[in-house]
């Protein structure tokens, strides 16, 4: 496919040798990180017609590029099908050329029914896929059309999606129906409420750090003075609890495609412009800590007796992190916090390890 058809080049912008915008090419490289903005808000309820991220660029081009040494690709703007489905089928085959190049796609816009896409691509190319969203809203609303309440229900009830782990972040009880919450903690996916993420990422660092695909609900993000998201909250992760999450996406030892919908683009504030733009800084500094890490670790294997039953739990040293698990494999442990170990020693283990 030429994607010259399907996508429009970014615009030169200048930029001081020390900040991002001056190590960022326009042709998608091996290993590289390749953004691609997205227009199609269909799926939430607006348009798709192509919107001007020059804002957005503007704000992302001029922050320092510290010590960053992977390659950093603006491939410019998706140009939205005549229907969702084109569309969808157009970053389908972006998105596969990304991954024969082992290039980490970038998703930004567009609404969050796009993750299927993500996921689909990400499918193909992998099996056993560990996928972790942010969003405020769990809704798995059956339909023939796909559209930001029924994607989520179309990847997990598909028999040709391979799935190992789901974990659901943010939610608000508020904005819920109940069976739909009830029925992901049937089948044993993780859950975790608005409150337990705030003011610290410690918590639900476990939910990263495995993750293939990691995309972002810019609804579960409060807004600020005018909205940031296309169905704005007055409650939500704040600023630097974002900013943070998005290091810690990029983090991930397995992080293959990430996506950030239903941002507002239809606001001209330039706080809002200045928030996505520091949240994908941030997700590209994480994403070059964690290739700068050593691929051999070493380990330091605990045991902790519970009710006479014996569990092992894994210390990497070089991260601190910690598995639960006596697999010589490491992969085959389960991610865990110190406090889920410490709270082993006083003999209660968390249930979400023993599944």
């Amino acid at each position: 496919m030429d994607f010259e058809d399907f996508i429009i080049s970014p615009r030169n912008f200048k930029a001081e040798s020390w900040q991002i915008g001056s190590r960022i090419t326009k042709n998608i490289k091996e290993d590289s990180i390749v953004l691609l903005f997205v227009s199609d808000y269909r799926g939430a309820g607006g348009d798709a017609e192509v919107q001007d991220f020059t804002a957005v660029r503007k704000e992302f081009y001029k922050l320092s590029q510290l010590d960053f040494e992977i390659p950093v690709v603006d491939l410019g703007d998706l140009v939205s099908g005549k229907s969702v489905q084109d569309s969808h089928y157009i970053l389908q085959e972006v998105l596969s050329a990304c991954h024969y190049k082992r290039a980490l796609p970038v998703i930004i816009g567009g609404s969050n029914d796009f993750a299927f896409s993500l996921f689909s691509t990400l499918n193909f190319h992998k099996k056993n896929i560990n996928y972790t969203q942010i969003s405020n809203i769990i809704s798995l609303k059956q339909g023939e059309t796909i559209n930001e309440h029924t994607f989520l229900g179309k990847i997990l009830g598909s028999k040709n999606f391979s799935i190992k782990n789901y974990h659901h972040l943010g939610y608000q009880k508020h904005l819920n129906e109940t069976d739909s919450v009830r029925l992901i903690k049937e089948v044993e996916f993780d859950i975790v409420r608005l409150a337990e993420m705030m003011n610290s990422t410690e918590k639900t660092e476990p939910f990263f750090r495995k993750a293939d695909l990691v995309t972002l609900n810019c609804d579960a993000v409060e807004s600020f003075s005018e909205p940031f998201s296309m169905n704005p909250q007055v409650n939500g992760l704040n600023r630097r609890e974002i900013c943070a999450y998005m290091k810690e996406i990029g983090l991930s030892e397995n992080l293959k495609s990430v996506g950030i919908f239903n941002y507002n683009i239809y606001s001209e504030n330039q706080l809002n412009n200045q928030l996505l733009a520091q949240m994908i800084w941030y997700l590209i500094e994480g994403i070059n800590i964690q290739r700068s890490h050593p691929k051999e670790r070493h380990y330091e294997l605990f045991y902790v007796l519970i009710d006479e039953e014996q569990y092992a739990f894994k210390r990497d040293t070089f991260s601190n992190l910690w598995y639960f698990g006596d697999d010589d494999n490491i992969d085959n442990c389960i991610p865990c916090s110190r406090k889920d170990f410490e709270e082993a020693k006083r003999g209660w283990l968390n249930p979400r390890l023993t599944f």
